[in-house]
């Protein structure tokens, strides 16, 4: 059982994650995707093609939601459609080159922002600080 000091930093540090998450998404030239968008997006360019009904598990959301989603991404050119490789009722989405040139700018605007932020606003010793902070927030995720 956490203790409230424990409860405290968990609190802090949740907050923290997500004001930080919601400045990266705002330093992004491509503010108008949704999160799930940019979830999807993500989990496509690292996964591989996928299905509507693999992306709606890994997402925790509805197929019929997830066929929204998709079919958004599709509309801008953003996603592909193509027969699944072993099961011809199923079809499977990747990213199109317009895609994947789209996340690699998202990405670059992401950690350019990130690093002027700690260039411009922490110390070399605070710096070294939040570098240790980062080993053990990726120790906190589950393996």
């Amino acid at each position: 059982m956490p203790e409230k000091d424990q409860e405290r930093l968990a609190t802090d540090l949740g907050a923290t994650v997500a004001q930080l998450m919601r400045h990266l998404r705002a330093a992004s030239p491509q503010g108008e995707l949704t999160p799930t968008q940019r979830s999807v997006i993500s989990r496509i360019d690292t996964g591989g093609p996928a299905t509507i009904a693999a992306l709606a598990r890994a997402e925790l959301v509805r197929p019929q939601s997830m066929r929204l989603t998709v079919g958004a991404l599709e509309e801008r050119g953003i996603l592909a459609r193509s027969p699944h490789p072993t099961d011809g009722r199923q079809v499977v989405f990747a990213l199109t080159d317009e895609g994947l040139r789209m996340l690699t700018a998202v990405r670059q605007a992401k950690q350019n922002w990130l690093a002027v932020a700690i260039a411009n606003r922490l110390s070399t010793e605070e710096q070294q600080t939040l570098a240790a902070a980062t080993v053990l927030i990726r120790r906190l995720m589950p393996e």
